[in-house]
């Protein structure tokens, strides 16, 4: 695959989205960044503002979100719209990479969570970087198995934690390595 072909969908968040989009342009591959109105960016290459009408494209019942996450969500208004942007991402990309934490019920902890919901309901290719375990995992038959990914299709999202460590940004770079080597 050409790195000038491949495209990176985020939403261009700190911490994980800001290192994905950083790799994505030091390896020479194309950047979406989603966002809506009123949503801070800390990396802001080129963002498609989704339009109501869009936003809505991506909208769930937030009864049936929390229950697939199992939790609870508060600041409904805000949390709808950012889970209406990672409908986007996901829809666009084929393959899914997120760097955060997975939790004992097989979801992943925070907003990011969405993302990993989506890639299984959409049974898109699903990896995250475990913070906690330092390791990658992919979702292959209903559960989390060891793997060492590679970017294999040219369309895919990188999104995770706000929080990354060292370790998780660390993971993203050999990814990138890895996907692009020449």
């Amino acid at each position: 695959m050409k790195t000038n072909e491949c495209t990176l969908f985020h939403g261009g968040l700190k911490g994980a989205e800001t290192v994905f989009g950083e790799n994505a342009e030091k390896y020479g591959v194309n950047e979406v960044i989603f966002t809506f109105e009123g949503h801070r960016l800390n990396r802001d290459k080129d963002p498609i503002m989704l339009s109501e009408e869009e936003l809505q494209r991506g909208d769930i019942s937030m009864e049936i979100a929390s229950r697939m996450m199992n939790r609870t969500y508060y600041e409904t208004e805000k949390i709808r719209r950012v889970l209406q942007s990672i409908f986007h991402m996901v829809n666009k990309g084929h393959q899914v990479f997120v760097i955060g934490t997975i939790l004992d019920d097989n979801s992943v902890k925070g907003g990011t969570g969405w993302a990993v919901e989506l890639a299984k309901l959409f049974n898109r290719p699903l990896h995250v970087f475990d913070q906690n375990r330092n390791q990658w995992l992919t979702w292959k038959e209903d559960s989390w198995q060891e793997d060492t990914p590679k970017i294999s299709f040219d369309t895919f999202v990188g999104s995770g934690t706000r929080y990354l460590s060292d370790e998780g940004k660390a993971a993203i770079e050999q990814l990138f390595a890895d996907s692009y080597q020449s």
